[in-house]
C-alpha cells in the first residue's frame, strides 16, 4: 500500500459516510459508501481481490476523501447523488438515458391536465413518469371522457375573468368544456374535477367511484334523473378502467416491489408501485457492473433511484434481497407466500424478460458479444480456468438390457455442432450396466481423438449422477487426461451439478445461461441416443424372421431390409428379384421359406 494513504486512512473515523478515490489527474474514480468508513477503506488496501478490476482500480488510487453523516440511509443516497454528478469510472451506472413522460396538473385558475417531458419546480403537481406511453395515453383519455376540463392556455384568474374578453371556444359548444372562461363553472366545481383527478392518478380509483356513486344516488333521491345518469356514464367508464388496470390484491396498500436478474456484465432490476391494490408504475432499468458488485449492493442504488424517480410514499419494500440495513426507516419484506410473494414473482418475471430481450438483440446486432458472455458466465459457474469453447456430453440407452447404445453431441462455443454427433454401440459390457457403459465409451472417444491428434473439449458432461461421474473418470485417468479435461455430472431431478470427488452437489442458478447450455447438451444427448436406439431396435427386430431361417444370415438379412425396406416386401418379392440382391443360392432359400410358409 502506498505510503502516503496509510496516514490518510488511520485518520477516517469508523463511522457510516461515503469516500472518494482519486486517480493521479485528480478525478474521481470511484465512490462507496460505508457503515464503518475506515475498515471499508482499509479492506481495499489489505484484501486480496478476486475482481481484475478491484485490483486495477486499487492500483490507480492516488487520493482519498471522505464525508460522515448520520445514517447508512444518507450514505447511500448521497453515494447516488455524487455517482449521478461525476459518473466515476468504477462505480455502476444506469444504462436508462430515456426521458419519460409526465402527467401534469398545472398550478394555476381552472388547472390544465396534459403530458409532458419537462418537470418544472412551479408548484404544479407531477405524475409519473410513465415508462409505457400507452398507459400514459388511456389515463389522459380517461380523464377526456370522464371530465369536461378547458385545453386552452387563457389566463383565467379573477381579474382577467372580470374584463369579460373571453369568448368560448369550439370545445365548449361540442360539450368537452363547461366554459370557466365566460364564468358559466365555478372555480369550486372545477376544483372538485381536480381532486378526483389526482385520486384517479395517484391509483385511488375505487374511492373515486364510491364518491360518484354517493353523489348518483343523491341525485336520484332528489328525482334529478339526468344529472344521475350523467354521473353514472363516469362511473361505467372508471369501473371499465379499473377491470383493466392490473388489480393484484385490494388488502396491498403503498407497496414498493423491486427485484433483480443479472448476467455476468449487467444487472436488470424491475421496480413495481403498488397503490390500493393495482399497478400504477412498472419499470425496469439495466445498469452495468464495474466490479462484480453483488445484488446487496445494485438494489438499493437502483432503489434510491426508482423512488426519487417516482415518488417515496411507500414504507413497505417487498423484494428477493435483503436490504433492510441499508433501509431502516422502511418495512422490507422478503415475501415467500401470498400475494405479496406473487407480486414479487411478477416482478422476477418483468426483469427476466426484459434480460432475455437485451439478449436476444445483442445476439442479432453482436453475436460475439453474445458467445463471449456465455462463455465467461459458464467459466465462473463451472469453476474453469479458460472458455468452455468445445464441450460434449454423453447418455446411454438400453431397453431391458438389450441393445446398449450411447450417444456423445459436441457444443462449440455454446451451440450444437452436429456433424460432429457419435453414436456408439456398446462393445464389452453385457446386460443393463450403464456405469461400465459408460467407461467404455468415454475411453473409446478419447482413446481415439488423442491418436488421431485432435483437439479435446475443455468440459465433458456426464448425464447422470454420481455412480455416472466415478465410472467416467476412470477412463479419463487411465487415459492420463485428470487434469486436462474437466469432467461434470447433472442429475435430472433436481439439476444438480457434480464435479469429480466431491460428494456435495453444485446448484447452478435455474435463471443462469450456464444451465440452459447444460440442459440443451443433455436434452441433445438423450435425443440422439434414444433416435439411434430406437433404429438399431427396430432393425434387430424386423430381421429376427429372416435370420431365422435356415442358410441366411445377419448379412444377406441386412443387405435384403435395406434393399426391400419390410420384411413384408421380401415376402412379396419374386425369385428373380430376389437373386438381384443376395444371388441365386441365398435367394432360392429364402423364396422357398416364404413360399412354403403361405
Amino acid at each position: 500500500m502506498y505510503e502516503h494513504l496509510r496516514a490518510k486512512i488511520k485518520a477516517i473515523p469508523h463511522s457510516p459516510g461515503i469516500y472518494q478515490y482519486f486517480d493521479k489527474s485528480g478525478k474521481i474514480i470511484y465512490v462507496g459508501k460505508a457503515k464503518n468508513l475506515r475498515k471499508r477503506v482499509q479492506s481495499y488496501f489489505t484484501k486480496s481481490h478476486d475482481s481484475g478490476k478491484t485490483h486495477l482500480l486499487v492500483k490507480r488510487i492516488e487520493d482519498i476523501k471522505y464525508l460522515v453523516v448520520e445514517t447508512e440511509l444518507d450514505a447511500l443516497l448521497l453515494e447516488n447523488n455524487l455517482i449521478k454528478k461525476y459518473q466515476p469510472k468504477y462505480n455502476i451506472q444506469l444504462k436508462d438515458d430515456k426521458t419519460y413522460p409526465w402527467i401534469c396538473v398545472k398550478k394555476e385558475p381552472f388547472p390544465r391536465v396534459f403530458s409532458t417531458r419537462r418537470v418544472i419546480k412551479d408548484g404544479s403537481k407531477y405524475f409519473g413518469p410513465y415508462a409505457s406511453v400507452k398507459m400514459m395515453r388511456t389515463l389522459l383519455d380517461l380523464i377526456k371522457d370522464v371530465y369536461p376540463l378547458r385545453t386552452c392556455n387563457l389566463n383565467l384568474s379573477q381579474q382577467a375573468l372580470a374584463k369579460k374578453n373571453y369568448k368560448v371556444c369550439l370545445e365548449y359548444h361540442i360539450g368537452n368544456c363547461k366554459g370557466p372562461c365566460i364564468e358559466e363553472q365555478s372555480t369550486e366545481d372545477y376544483d372538485q374535477y381536480i381532486q378526483e383527478i389526482k385520486k384517479i392518478l395517484s391509483g385511488n380509483v375505487r374511492s373515486v367511484i364510491q364518491e360518484l356513486r354517493t353523489l348518483m344516488n343523491r341525485f336520484s333521491e332528489e328525482l334529478n334523473f339526468e344529472e344521475a345518469q350523467k354521473v353514472k356514464e363516469k362511473i361505467d367508464s372508471l369501473e371499465n378502467y379499473y377491470s383493466k388496470s392490473a388489480v393484484v390484491s385490494p388488502t396491498i396498500h403503498n407497496v414498493d416491489v423491486i427485484s433483480m436478474v443479472e448476467d455476468d456484465k449487467n444487472a436488470y432490476v424491475n421496480y413495481l408501485k403498488i397503490n390500493n391494490g393495482s399497478i400504477i408504475q412498472g419499470h425496469t432499468v439495466e445498469i452495468k457492473k464495474k466490479l462484480d458488485e453483488k445484488p446487496e449492493q445494485i438494489v438499493p442504488f437502483a432503489l434510491v433511484e426508482m423512488r426519487e424517480r417516482f415518488g417515496e410514499e411507500a414504507t413497505e419494500i417487498v423484494s428477493d434481497v435483503n436490504i433492510a440495513e441499508q433501509f431502516p426507516n422502511l418495512k422490507i419484506t422478503l415475501a415467500q407466500r401470498g400475494d405479496k410473494k406473487a407480486l414479487l414473482d411478477l416482478s422476477l418475471r418483468n426483469a427476466k424478460f426484459y434480460m432475455l430481450e437485451k439478449h436476444k438483440q445483442e445476439k442479432l446486432v453482436n453475436p460475439e458479444r453474445h458467445t463471449e458472455r456465455i462463455m465467461e458466465t459458464m467459466k465462473k459457474d463451472l469453476r474453469l480456468k479458460e472458455w468452455p469453447v468445445h464441450i460434449e456430453c454423453f447418455d446411454n440407452s438400453n431397453f431391458q438390457g438389450t441393445n446398449a447404445v450411447a450417444a456423445c453431441v459436441v457444443f462449440k462455443n455454446g451451440k450444437p455442432s452436429k456433424k460432429e454427433y457419435r453414436h456408439f454401440n456398446i462393445k464389452t459390457v453385457e446386460g443393463p450396466n450403464d456405469f461400465a457403459s459408460m467407461e467404455e465409451v468415454v475411453y473409446r472417444r478419447y482413446r481415439r481423438l488423442m491418436d488421431e491428434g485432435q483437439d479435446l473439449p475443455q468440459v465433458v458432461i456426464i448425464d447422470g449422477g454420481k455412480g455416472q461421474l466415478s465410472s467416467a473418470m476412470k477412463s479419463i485417468d487411465l487415459l492420463g487426461l485428470r487434469g486436462k479435461i474437466t469432467l461434470v455430472g447433472i442429475a435430472k431431478k433436481l439439476e444438480e451439478i457434480y464435479f469429480p470427488g466431491d460428494s456435495i452437489p453444485v446448484y447452478i442458478d435455474k435463471r443462469s445461461e450456464s444451465l440452459k447450455v447444460i440442459q440443451h447438451l443433455r436434452n441433445e444427448a438423450h435425443r440422439f441416443g434414444i433416435t439411434h436406439h430406437r433404429n438399431k431396435r427396430s432393425k434387430n427386430a424386423l430381421g429376427t424372421e429372416l435370420t431365422q431361417i435356415q442358410g441366411i444370415g445377419e448379412k444377406t438379412a441386412q443387405d435384403l431390409l435395406q434393399h426391400f425396406k419390410s420384411v413384408k416386401r421380401i415376402k412379396e418379392a419374386s425369385l428373380e428379384d430376389l437373386k438381384k440382391v443376395v444371388g441365386l443360392s441365398k435367394a432360392s432359400i429364402v423364396f422357398q421359406y416364404f413360399t412354403a410358409s403361405k
